[in-house]
Parts: C-alpha cells; structure tokens; sequence
C-alpha cells in the first residue's frame, strides 16, 4: 500500500513547491562523493542489518556509494552526536530506533529531539522475550514467577538504557510489578549472543536480532513484548506478552535513517521523493522484515514524526516516573500521555 504517492509530506510539498519556483523543475540531488550513515551500534544487530539493506537500495537510486561505519556507545548517543555534529552537507546520516532519538534529551545523553531530524523510517521491529534453552524458564508465567520470587536476580541483557531491549524489559517490569539484573551491550547482537553464551538468564531484544538464534534452536522465545503473536518462519508461532499479563500493550518502534535538518533543501526533497516512490516498492526491505519479524512501513515528513511520537512519549514519560529521566519530557515537547 504506497500511501506515500498520495499524502505527500508536508516538507517535501513545500521544498518541491520553492525549489520549482526558481529552477522551474524540482532539483535533483546528485552526490559527487559517497554518503556516510552511521549506525550507532554493534554490528550484526537491528539497525545494523536493516540499514544496510536499504543502503543497498539508496545506492541503486542515488548512484552512489553509501558507506556503513558502525559507532557504538553510550546506547547510541556517541555515533548519533557524531551525525548531528558534521557539516551539514547531506553526506552524514544516522540511523536507529526513533524512539531513542526522540529520548536522549530526556534521559541526559544528548542535546536533541525528533523534531532535529529528518526521518526516513524503514521497518517498525518487535522485541520478544528470549532466553537461554538450557533456562527453567518453558513459558513467561514461569519467567515472571521467577522475577516475583527472585527480585532483581534474573539477569538481561539488553543493548543499554534507552534502547528498544531495555525499554521492552522495563515495559514488562512496570505491568508486572518485578524487577530484574540489568546487564547491559554494545548492541542488540551481543545482548543476544550473551543469553546464547549463558552469561545471561534473558533478553528482551528485538525479533530482527533473536530470529537466526529461535530457528537454530539456541533461543526459546517465550513472549511478543505487546499484543499480538508472531509467527517466525522455521519456528512456529511467539505467543503476546498480554496473554500473561492483561491488557498489555506497547507502542510501536518504529526504525530509519535520520538526517539532520539544516542539510540543502534538495538532499531532503531527492529522499523524500526516493522513500515515497522507489524505496516504498523495495522488495529486499521487504523481504528481510518478512525474514525476521518485522514490519515494512516506509514514511518519511510529517507522516513519519506523527508515526514515531506514541513510543517516544510513551518511553520518555515511563522513565521519568520512574526516577531515571534527566530532563522532565514535557519541558522538551513531549507532553504526559
């Protein structure tokens, strides 16, 4: 469903309409030099491997290179601070989780906000609960009784605070009323590889990075961190955190690449117009987020900040409750849901 075609966003109605008006056509950006995205984590996990697949994509329509250097760190903010910080030439990008982006204000890692970026969301991923097959841990009852008996003594892995992992363990700890040993990575893949390894009881990162792992038999996924089930291809089907815990739900975590605002005009207006049409069709997109549990929805503009808002709120008002928020939300334009 291309709904791209036919609500175009705001901000590339308006750089098409400036820039006809003093070319007579809408410019085309053509690179001179390879783009650079940096992915704000470890090789190997979501946003590595959804961001090279659409890389590949970028490449075919803007012919040019487009060059993936990984930068983890600080859950993120590190390779993030380094995209917002290069000149603004349209030739430094990020990607990631928007949820994340739209929360480093508040919990004190960096200076910004969604609103900062230009989004170019790609695929929304779903965390799941997986643990160690060798765990007592058959279902999520016996995994939550173990949290309810052992306060703060089941150990999981996450990519650290303020990424999707940890914000699917907290999710669950709130409704639950439980609480956890927090141990913390440089990334989906090795919070993932850790609970393989046995150095950890659990993690509640993404579908996209626990997939091989569940097929492989090296996982046992016990819950969707949300409402509905999933079905993995080669395992069967993940049963909804809400069936253990009523009336669960989580808002959707919705990934891209983002490019910092305050780029020329027809670096956006050239994405804008690529997501809408070519990368809307992507059958590589589509077919890694069949693969691995996720979602194909390509947005960009306005569509795409009114998308990803529900988890940013959602997230940085469940930290300040919480005691972990540096910065009140709503003193940065995030108001209490």
């Amino acid at each position: 469903m291309n709904v791209h075609v036919l609500h175009r966003p705001l901000g590339f109605l308006f750089a098409a309409a400036l820039l006809a008006g003093t070319a007579g056509a809408q410019a085309q950006w053509q690179p001179n030099k390879p783009i650079t995205i940096i992915v704000p984590w470890a090789a190997g996990g979501s946003t590595d491997q959804v961001t090279r697949i659409s890389a590949a994509e970028i490449e075919k329509h803007l012919g040019q290179k487009v060059v993936i250097v990984n930068q983890p760190g600080a859950s993120g903010s590190i390779g993030t601070k380094s995209a917002l910080e290069a000149p603004k030439d349209g030739y430094t990008w990020t990607a990631g989780a928007a949820k994340d982006l739209g929360t480093y204000k508040v919990m004190g890692m960096l200076d910004t906000t969604a609103r900062d970026w230009n989004m170019y969301i790609n695929v929304a991923h779903i965390a799941i609960v997986g643990v160690n097959p060798n765990s007592p841990y058959k279902t999520m009852k016996d995994l939550l009784d173990a949290m309810k008996a052992k306060p703060g003594q089941v150990s999981v892995a996450t990519a650290g605070v303020n990424s999707s992992g940890h914000s699917a363990i907290e999710a669950i700890a709130r409704a639950a009323g439980v609480t956890y040993k927090h141990v913390t990575y440089d990334g989906g893949n090795p919070a993932v590889i850790a609970t393989v390894a046995g150095e950890t009881e659990v993690t509640t990162q993404l579908a996209a990075e626990q997939t091989e792992m569940v097929r492989g038999k090296r996982l046992r996924p016990l819950a969707v961190v949300g409402d509905k089930s999933l079905e993995i291809e080669g395992y069967g089907t993940v049963p909804p955190l809400s069936q253990y815990i009523p009336g669960f739900t989580d808002p959707i975590n919705y990934f891209g690449i983002f490019v910092p605002k305050g780029v020329p005009a027809e670096v956006t207006a050239t994405l804008d117009k690529l997501w809408a049409n070519q990368f809307a069709k992507s059958e590589a997109v589509l077919k890694y987020a069949q693969n691995r549990g996720a979602i194909f929805v390509p947005m960009a503009g306005e569509e795409a900040q009114k998308a990803v808002f529900p988890a940013i709120q959602a997230y940085a008002w469940a930290q300040q409750m919480g005691g972990k928020a540096k910065v009140s939300p709503d003193t940065v334009g995030i108001a209490k849901p």
